[in-house]
């Protein structure tokens, strides 16, 4: 068997680029991969194939509600479900080739099959047993239920189940109002369907800044989304393709019933650590069952790394990656660095919703004074222009310095806007910094220029 520098147990968003990054610095690198497609969860059923479902029903929406004000006549299209499917398959398809290609242009051995790691610096695949210098896991997550409620991918789904269903449900319940459960729950609303969506806590977008989060549910009912929230589900049982969900109010612990055709579980997910033998292999773990690791991402036995999913931090494709590039540096003796203090959270209904740093709870909470300087999108001309002008920018900046603390976007492109107050906290920028930019018009991001006016004297569009 060859002897590889590096090997990457999984070809998720974080393991595919710490490989490419390995291989860059010089490092000969092999992924371990039992998909027969690359890219892990995020591009074959997670990130990508959400986001082609989100753009078809988006289309459709916009067809039916605002083409004939915009002189658009005709009859709004009708939905072939099987073509949507095929769509959003060659979407996938179109980026899991691309990692491929990638992993050949960049002489990655991919190694077919499941990995486990026997002992340090070695991985089985199969009957084969490779040898490494360095094991990076990347082994992502999966959905997690709640305990006692079955998924069988058919009437009880998981977000990956709700991607390809075999028709639009009439009725659906969705079970946890965070980004997977918000972002399904909007397709489906779109194309027809009666989405209940049933959360635990007294509000929906857990951790996210509090007047986004009524917000964002003000709008996504007036789209047809119905609401139940501070409601802990008791039961979910199914009989001939139909399903009965049984919740319990916590305010005063009444039970209720609600049918659908089909029920998303969408209460978060858990890192995929099976069939490694971490045990054996003694390698500490979390409470919460990730992968414990240092400043370095280095677990603790020698050569051992880990990243993503599988570890502590926010789930998101993009953290994943940020590690994947700094443990590959790290690992060619150079220095990674993740700047966990500005990752965005991106979450894409229509309109989206972005954050990065702080909520103004959690300044609250740490004492810090600050302002808050905040933008409609009324006042916004483009967004005005395409029938957009709901939400607002908010940034965060310290009251005494004006260094920009946080801010959060619900609104057109909010997903793309947010990067402009990134690379600012980045260079650790002032809100004034971001006001005395020129901003191109007419754009959206005058929106974000807008609120760090608001910042110091005022806007001037509102």
């Amino acid at each position: 068997m060859a002897a590889y520098d590096v090997i990457v147990i999984g070809a998720g968003p974080g393991g595919y680029v710490a490989a490419i990054r390995c291989a860059q610095l010089g490092l000969k690198t092999a992924v371990v991969e039992g998909r027969e497609t690359l890219g892990g969860t995020c591009l074959n059923v997670g990130c990508i194939p959400s986001k082609a479902l989100l753009h078809a029903t988006h289309q459709l929406h916009e067809a039916e509600h605002n083409f004939a004000t915009m002189g658009l006549k005709g009859k709004a299209p009708s939905v072939d479900w099987k073509v949507m499917q095929e769509y959003k398959q060659s979407v996938v398809d179109s980026n899991t080739g691309g990692i491929e290609f990638l992993f050949k242009k960049n002489k990655i051995d991919w190694l077919k099959g499941w990995g486990s790691i026997p002992s340090a610096g070695k991985v089985k695949v199969g009957d084969d047993v490779h040898e490494a210098k360095n094991i990076i896991i990347a082994t992502g997550s999966e959905p997690a239920s709640l305990p006692g409620i079955e998924i069988d991918e058919k009437t009880v789904v998981s977000s990956t189940g709700a991607l390809s269903l075999a028709k639009t449900p009439k009725k659906m319940i969705v079970v946890g109002a965070g980004v997977i459960g918000l972002e399904m729950g909007s397709v489906y609303a779109r194309l027809g369907t009666e989405v209940t969506v049933v959360e635990f806590l007294d509000h929906i977008t857990p951790g996210m800044d509090k007047e986004v989060q009524r917000s964002l549910q003000k709008l996504l009912k007036k789209q047809g989304m119905e609401f139940i929230l501070g409601a802990a589900v008791q039961s979910v049982e199914t009989a001939r393709g139909k399903a009965k969900l049984t919740y319990k109010l916590r305010k005063d612990d009444s039970e209720h019933q609600l049918d659908a055709d089909t029920v998303l579980i969408a209460t978060g997910r858990k890192p995929y650590t099976d069939g490694l033998g971490l045990a054996d292999l003694g390698v500490e773990m979390t409470d919460r069952g990730q992968v414990k690791t240092d400043d370095h991402w280095a677990t603790n036995v020698k050569g051992v790394y880990a990243i993503g999913d599988a570890i502590t931090g926010p789930m998101l494709a993009h953290k994943a990656e940020d590690e994947g590039m700094a443990v590959a540096e790290v690992i060619a003796g150079k220095h990674g660095h993740v700047n966990y203090g500005v990752i965005p959270g991106v979450i894409y209904t229509h309109p989206e919703v972005a954050s990065v740093g702080k909520t103004e709870e959690q300044l609250k909470d740490e004492g810090r004074k600050y302002k808050a300087g905040k933008f409609s999108f009324m006042g916004n001309a483009r967004a005005k222009a395409i029938f957009a002008a709901d939400g607002f920018v908010k940034i965060l900046a310290d009251k005494e310095t004006d260094r920009i603390l946080g801010a959060h976007i619900v609104g057109p492109a909010a997903g793309d806007l947010i990067h402009e107050i990134c690379v600012a906290m980045e260079f650790g920028a002032s809100a004034q910094d971001l006001a005395l930019t020129c901003h191109a018009h007419p754009t959206y991001s005058e929106a974000v220029r807008e609120a760090a006016l608001a910042c110091g004297d005022g806007p001037i569009h509102s």
